[in-house]
């Protein structure tokens, strides 16, 4: 692998200047009472994407009625009203693990999906539909926006247009390419979660229909104070704690060399998070004489994870790409700095240098570096810790919420969304 010096990262490519559509009459309250929101993966489901759907179903359900239709998992309950939300979830073929979802499993949730979601939409007059992922969820989305004639907002995630490390990504498809242009031109707004979301989108599918920017929305925490010795850490310890689904993409392997390339005796690495490539993960680190270095916890709870979160003394993650991720702002709250590729969404709220310290994709050596000087400057670790707590309140979960509603209330509004009703 070729090591090298981190460098900045580029400068994003031009972009077209989309032509904003006229403003439609501002609506008298809340017109927006009953929401469908169709995202194949729902907590304890899947990741980031999930997470999100969840915080903002939470925002919307305090003035709407929302519905979630999504897929169930051994024992989940195929109907539950969690935070005033109503969860309907569909049987799904041969998923085996929480964190993943296999291309039968997608495919049978567009089956089942359509069946619960015609019941759901001739019981319920729908003012809005928020469909999760380009695929699998948006031609579930846009079937039944169509059949019912009720606006959908298609919410872009990263990896459902973009994922390096799958050969199996619609962009190097040329039949999943097709379809997610069709889905792109058909939504009747298409949000992505991030700059390079929406560059990805451009560039890989062309779309007509503009795309805009929401990011993803973060939920403030209850306030923990574990004590770090009931993780068996020392005082003397520098944990480092990274979360996220054990898939190839998260490129956990870069950071566990990262680790051994530091040879320093008090360092300690903290995996969150359960996958398919934990046994070559846990491989590589015997290998590399690092047992009692890194530690394995896999999927816990959310409080559980903040626990980890406020005692750890840094964040690292070295993925392939990320579309977004909510987990660094889990980790800017927290008030931990930041170590992390410079390729994808991220870089929309990680500066190098800034609040962060950013790396190539794969350059071990200059992970090490970043977390070597995280380890012997208090001033910029202090820096970046005040920059972050401040920096990751606008993307609150009431704001962002926020930012969808107007976006559903200006949509139903607008002459077609009139046609519509």
């Amino acid at each position: 692998m070729k090591k090298g010096k981190t460098v900045k990262t580029a400068k994003k490519p031009s972009l077209k200047t989309v032509k904003k559509k006229p403003a439609a009459a501002k609506s008298k309250g809340n017109s927006i009472k009953r929401i469908l929101i169709v995202n194949y993966e729902f907590p304890p489901l899947g990741g980031g994407g999930g997470v999100a759907t969840f915080d903002l179903a939470r925002e919307w359900a305090k003035t709407a009625k929302v519905d979630v239709l999504t897929s169930t998992f051994e024992d989940l309950p195929r109907f539950e009203v969690v935070n005033k939300i109503n969860v309907y979830r569909v049987p799904i073929l041969f998923r085996k693990s929480r964190d993943a979802a296999s291309f039968i499993s997608m495919a049978s949730y567009l089956v089942s999906g359509f069946f619960k979601g015609v019941s759901l939409c001739r019981a319920n007059k729908y003012d809005a539909m928020n469909t999760h992922f380009a695929v699998p969820s948006g031609p579930l989305g846009h079937i039944l926006s169509r059949f019912y004639s009720i606006p959908n907002t298609l919410s872009l995630h990263g990896g459902d247009i973009y994922d390096p490390s799958k050969k199996s990504s619609p962009h190097k498809s040329f039949l999943l390419r097709m379809v997610v242009k069709f889905i792109l031109n058909r939504a009747d707004r298409v949000i992505a979660q991030s700059q390079n979301t929406r560059e990805n989108a451009i560039k890989y599918y062309s779309p007509k229909n503009e795309i805009g920017v929401i990011p993803l929305p973060f939920r403030i925490p209850p306030v923990l104070k574990p004590s770090r010795k009931e993780f068996g850490f020392d005082k003397s310890d520098f944990v480092i704690i990274t979360i996220g689904r054990v898939v190839k993409r998260k490129s956990y392997d870069t950071l566990i060399r990262a680790i051994f390339e530091l040879r320093e005796s008090r360092v300690k690495l903290v995996i969150v998070g359960d996958g398919p490539e934990v046994p070559a993960l846990k491989n590589l680190t015997n290998y590399l004489g690092l047992s009692d270095k890194v530690n394995f916890v896999g999927f816990i709870a959310e409080d559980e994870k903040y626990r980890y979160l406020a005692s750890a003394d840094l964040f690292a993650l070295t993925s392939l790409h990320e579309g977004f991720g909510i987990v660094f702002m889990e980790a800017m709250y927290t008030g931990i700095p930041i170590v992390c590729t410079n390729h994808g969404g991220q870089t929309d709220f990680l500066t190098h240098g800034e609040n962060a310290l950013l790396l190539n994709v794969g350059d071990y050596d200059a992970c090490a570096a970043h977390i070597r000087r995280y380890m012997s400057d208090p001033h910029f670790y202090k820096k970046c810790v005040a920059f972050n707590r401040k920096k990751v309140n606008e993307f609150v979960a009431p704001k962002v919420a926020n930012q969808y509603m107007k976006e559903f209330v200006q949509l139903l509004q607008s002459p077609a969304g009139v046609a519509k009703r």
